[in-house]
């Protein structure tokens, strides 16, 4: 007995010394280890790991709850799965990122003088739809790259099919189109531009240097998308006096004033763009430092007194004719329109956009590692928020701005369980 007990262990030993590294004890990689959580978006968040492991099993020796060959569970025995499919389509999505598309068509209706209206909502729907599938199809397109930069996203990793991918981005297309479509001719022009941009950038304009101009140029589409949407819907007036809600000229001509704004907003686009092209291998100084110079001017821009004029009052602010009685006299005192409260929100709300956008790009450019790049691209995005509020704000619509920017808490949250890049 007593040599059975000496040697029994010794025979344990030695078999468990044969087993593959990694698979002793029952789990992969070495030991239980969980999801790793992506926040890079969040508060104090951190970069994606470059590989997330799966979740050990919790099956026991013979049931059916063992891992495929692709170190996938089983679709048969894991009851969490319809979960998890959704958490991969989260992913593929991009749904944390949702938060910063509504803001472009009001501040587009802000800018042609404008009340969100019907034309709006559509306008916003169909920038969703378009949004969502420019990521789909990002995702199909770099299918390939990401087998090995970011082995982790859904369709590398298995979870979603390149199939599925390329089929939502075409679904996602028409419905933006036809969302678009109901808000008018004019409206549909637009929607179909931006599409058309998008596709052309998913598929062959972003590994070019015209890239980030042409999704500077979306983002400026869809706020003009918002501007033209919501000025058919309300009617525009031709020569002769007849209302023609679907004259692309005359929706066009009305939504000029929207102009502005569309370009302010895609020079931020372009520059997040910009950075974003360095988020896997990072090393670029010089980028981040040139999109905080920038920012910092395009601030200054939305904080300038000579654009946005208000179309129904010649000669008059948009700020000056949203403002009432009690702030048109204190911008005749010494402090000027400084003391007007729709200009102090601007301000506010410009330095919200500031705050959110500049310290992580001075971050990557002084380390300009993939993680802190990553964080800059997640920054630039979260900064699209505040600066649509600072544009509805600086046409004089303040309680558009604040809408715009109640969509902040939900963004972040969100973005604390998918990355937006």
């Amino acid at each position: 007995m007593r040599w059975r007990r000496n040697t029994l262990p010794a025979v344990l030993a030695a078999a468990l010394s044969v087993l593959p590294p990694g698979r002793q004890n029952g789990y992969s990689h070495g030991g239980p280890t969980a999801v790793t959580e992506d926040s890079l978006s969040g508060a104090g968040g951190t970069a994606p790991a470059p590989d997330r492991p799966e979740p050990p099993s919790t099956s026991r020796p013979g049931e059916g709850g063992a891992h495929t060959a692709a170190g996938r569970p089983d679709a048969g025995s894991d009851r969490g799965e319809p979960r998890q499919r959704l958490r991969a389509w989260a992913e593929l999505l991009r749904v944390s990122a949702l938060f910063s598309v509504p803001g472009d068509a009001l501040a587009g209706a802000a800018a042609v003088g404008r009340r969100p209206g019907r034309g709006t909502a559509l306008a916003i729907g169909a920038s969703l739809c378009l949004y969502e599938a420019g990521m789909a199809l990002n995702d199909w397109a770099d299918r390939d790259e990401d087998a090995v930069d970011r082995p982790h996203r859904p369709i590398p990793s298995g979870r979603i099919s390149p199939a599925a991918a390329l089929g939502a981005a075409g679904v996602l297309t028409a419905a933006g189109l036809a969302l678009a479509a109901r808000a008018g001719r004019p409206a549909l022009t637009v929607a179909t531009g931006l599409a058309a941009t998008v596709w052309a950038y998913d598929l062959h304009l972003k590994h070019t240097k015209a890239g980030p101009a042409a999704m500077a140029a979306a983002r400026s589409l869809d706020l003009l998308l918002g501007a033209t949407a919501t000025a058919t819907a309300t009617g525009v007036r031709v020569p002769g006096g007849t209302s023609a809600p679907d004259n692309v000229a005359a929706a066009a001509h009305r939504g000029l004033p929207a102009l502005p704004a569309a370009l302010v907003l895609g020079a931020h686009t372009y520059g997040v763009t910009a950075v974003s092209r360095h988020e896997t291998q990072g090393g670029s100084t010089g980028t981040p430092l040139a999109v905080l110079a920038t920012t910092t001017a395009l601030a200054a821009a939305v904080l300038r007194e000579s654009w946005g004029r208000a179309p129904d009052r010649p000669g008059t602010t948009r700020a000056e004719a949203g403002a009432g009685p009690v702030a048109r006299r204190l911008g005749t005192g010494p402090l000027g329109k400084v003391t007007d409260p729709v200009r102090l929100l601007a301000i506010a709300l410009t330095g919200a956009y500031l705050r959110t956008a500049g310290p992580p790009l001075l971050h990557a450019a002084l380390n300009p590692s993939p993680p802190l790049t990553q964080r800059a691209v997640g920054g630039g995005i979260r900064a699209m928020i505040p600066l649509q509020a600072a544009l509805a704000a600086r046409a004089g619509a303040p309680v558009t701005a604040l809408a715009v920017m109640g969509l902040v808490p939900l963004a972040r949250s969100l973005a604390r369980k998918v990355s937006l890049t």
